[in-house]
């Protein structure tokens, strides 16, 4: 007999199978938990229970996560986005209780993950039947809501368009880049860059779905696109204009964000900081894909105290600290190896052998652009985006309001 009989498993062109496949997997697993605790008081933690532990762990520690960011980041605001009457009151009844659930679910696992780890090294045998039982019941009918509701619904719902948009960001979660082409004479896979387009349908944004303060509000979708695994999510577009009215923009990688604004570290001395210099004010871009969303930032620039760019400059690698002394970043270069041997000089003038540590120059440190207007961008069908702004007022509080796309 060949394996031909065997039904294969769905592919990411069939997403909404593929959220079914993995609560099948889910389901795998869970009975490997129930059989653990039948096991563990006759045979304690043998091979067959550390092999058990250990696969019950891998998938709860990595693959049930990137399940929940599947239907949080993606399949949930889809179905927010497109469903209509009783629909839209179904699904927006059923996603706080199914992120309630995700998170529960998480909370339940810790516990049993803790007694795992044991079991998986053979340290102890020791499995609480009660949160094993209430662990399995509230996955079984966690899965049982989304199978009876939510899935049912998305095949009815969704178009092709969109199911292709579903199962790629599914791929790229997992690693796995969609199939895409090579440029060449303004053309991308044979398509005219003219041409190059693809119209966005995950979710969508209303002034309802947004909080009151914008720096809240950035703080929770950058948590989502953490959770979606958005390649560099912390990289952002750092613009700014100086007395020559030029604009000139890079990317860097923002390393603090609270209510006193947005902070990035670099050397005073380059473009932007003397650019700085001489226009305080800036411009901050962040872009993620995956998610189909923007944010802008606009705002005045200061330098954070002394105290907080030590703080930093001393947790960074040692090598990272040696760089930044060495560089005189913005400034020409006659070649690569003039700047590896002013490197080794820096290392050489530092060496901890020699009792001696690197110390930040006065030249590097943190900038902090306090924001008077935030734009938070979600893409929508046929360029008929989503663009939500918070405005500064005179008293420090925060207006918002749509503009159009």
């Amino acid at each position: 007999m060949t394996d031909s009989l065997l039904a294969p498993a769905p592919g990411f062109d069939q997403p909404i199978a593929m959220l079914k496949h993995c609560h099948d997997k889910i389901r795998k697993q869970l009975a490997t938990l129930q059989k653990l605790l039948e096991h563990l008081p006759r045979h304690g933690a043998d091979a067959s229970a550390q092999q058990a532990a250990q696969a019950v762990q891998k998938y709860f520690n990595t693959a049930a996560h990137i399940h929940h960011a599947d239907e949080e980041i993606d399949l949930l605001p889809m179905l927010d986005a497109t469903a209509t009457g009783a629909d839209l009151e179904t699904v927006r009844r059923l996603r706080p209780d199914i992120l309630l659930q995700h998170k529960r679910m998480d909370d339940a696992w810790h516990i049993i993950d803790a007694q795992l780890d044991k079991i998986s090294n053979g340290t102890g045998s020791e499995l609480a039947p009660d949160a094993v039982n209430t662990f399995v019941q509230m996955y079984t009918a966690h899965m049982e809501i989304e199978e009876g509701h939510i899935a049912p619904m998305a095949k009815r719902l969704f178009n092709a368009h969109q199911m292709q948009v579903l199962g790629e960001a599914m791929q790229r979660r997992r690693g796995i880049a969609p199939a895409g082409g090579t440029s060449n004479d303004n053309t991308v896979g044979g398509i005219a860059l003219a041409d190059l387009r693809m119209d966005y349908g995950r979710a969508s944004l209303s002034e309802e779905d947004t909080l009151g303060d914008p720096i809240a509000q950035f703080g929770k979708w950058f948590d989502e696109a953490m959770k979606a695994q958005v390649n560099e999510p912390n990289a952002m577009s750092v613009a700014t204009v100086g007395s020559d009215g030029r604009p000139a923009s890079r990317i860097v990688l923002i390393k603090q964000f609270d209510a006193r604004g947005f902070t990035w570290y670099t050397n005073y001395d380059s473009q932007k900081g003397r650019q700085l210099a001489q226009n305080p004010h800036a411009a901050l871009l962040f872009f993620w894909p995956e998610l189909e969303r923007q944010v802008r930032i606009e705002g005045r620039v200061e330098r954070t105290s002394a105290e907080e760019s030590d703080t930093y400059f001393y947790s960074r690698p040692v090598k990272s600290q040696l760089a930044a002394i060495a560089s005189q970043q913005s400034a020409p270069i006659g070649s690569r190896g003039e700047m590896e041997e002013n490197y080794a000089a820096v290392e050489r003038a530092n060496d901890p052998a020699a009792g001696s540590k690197p110390q930040r120059p006065a030249h590097w440190g943190g900038y902090r652009l306090v924001p008077e207007r935030v734009e938070f961008w979600q893409g929508r069908a046929s360029r008929f985006h989503d663009r939500i702004v918070y405005s500064l007022q005179a008293d420090g509080s925060w207006t918002k309001g749509r503009i159009q796309p």
